[in-house]
């Protein structure tokens, strides 16, 4: 699956971000949640963790499952994750994550990519799931390129990420207990190579960077901190609230809360 190659690049790319950084510097505090560089580093490598035993042990991924349940209870899903990797940090933490990563990408290589596997929510197919594994990789190292102050240059790779955000157009507003406003609005994407990506055939337009429109539909900007065009009801409805990871509906971030330092 290039699937899965796509995920290892981009585990690789932050790896590379975070390479020279001292343990007292993974402690910085992001503006994401004010998750610290650990809290996001702990989040990609425990997730990992579960997305590799999804494929290789049902059984465990159920253990695991029950052990989050229970962590989590009453508390924040960032304290179980510290105490899942009993408070590893800073440069042993990358170490560990990035080299579970590069398996995670060698197994998920050799799957079956209709393979069903067991997940948080509904089970997903192997290629489903190593796409959400590169989404929430690539979504989450925004906040560490921000808070870094470094100017992320993004591959075409991210088109795994748009076309989340294009099948996740209805279930959006779905989740959000609402109905789906009408067709999806067209969408005219510049991608990082140049190249014109274009989606949807309603009368709404939604214009400009494709690296922007997947900050806007991971939540990592508010649309109003992008150069994105938006035309139309439907288009300006959709951005407002657009959310390609699963679990419950969640606002984007205030207009300005979240930008490179």
């Amino acid at each position: 699956m290039q699937q899965a190659q796509d995920f290892l690049d981009e585990s690789e790319a932050l790896a590379t971000l975070v390479s020279g950084l001292s343990d007292a510097d993974f402690e910085q505090q992001t503006q994401f949640k004010h998750w610290t560089i650990n809290n996001i580093i702990r989040h990609l490598h425990v997730w990992n963790i579960a997305v590799g035993l999804s494929l290789e042990s049902p059984d465990a991924f159920e253990d695991f499952l029950r052990e989050m349940a229970s962590g989590i209870r009453g508390g924040r899903l960032p304290d179980f994750e510290a105490r899942y990797l009993d408070g590893l940090s800073g440069v042993a933490l990358q170490e560990q994550w990035i080299e579970k990563a590069r398996a995670v990408a060698a197994s998920f290589g050799q799957a079956d990519p209709k393979l069903r596997l067991k997940w948080v929510g509904p089970d997903m197919s192997a290629i489903s799931s190593i796409t959400a594994r590169l989404m929430e990789t690539w979504a989450h190292a925004q906040a560490v390129y921000d808070v870094l102050g470094v100017e992320r240059v993004d591959s075409d790779r991210i088109g795994n990420i748009v076309r989340l955000g294009v099948n996740t157009y209805g279930w959006t507003f779905k989740n959000r207990g609402e109905d789906v406003p009408g067709p999806m609005p067209r969408l005219r994407l510049t991608a990082p190579s140049s190249a014109i990506w274009d989606y949807g055939e309603g009368e709404d337009l939604i214009e400009g960077s494709a690296s922007e429109f997947c900050q806007v539909v991971t939540q990592c900007r508010n649309i109003a901190d992008t150069g994105l065009s938006v035309s139309g009801p439907v288009a300006t409805n959709w951005m407002a609230v657009a959310q390609c990871f699963a679990g419950p509906a969640q606002d984007p971030p205030p207009k300005g809360a979240r930008h490179r330092a």
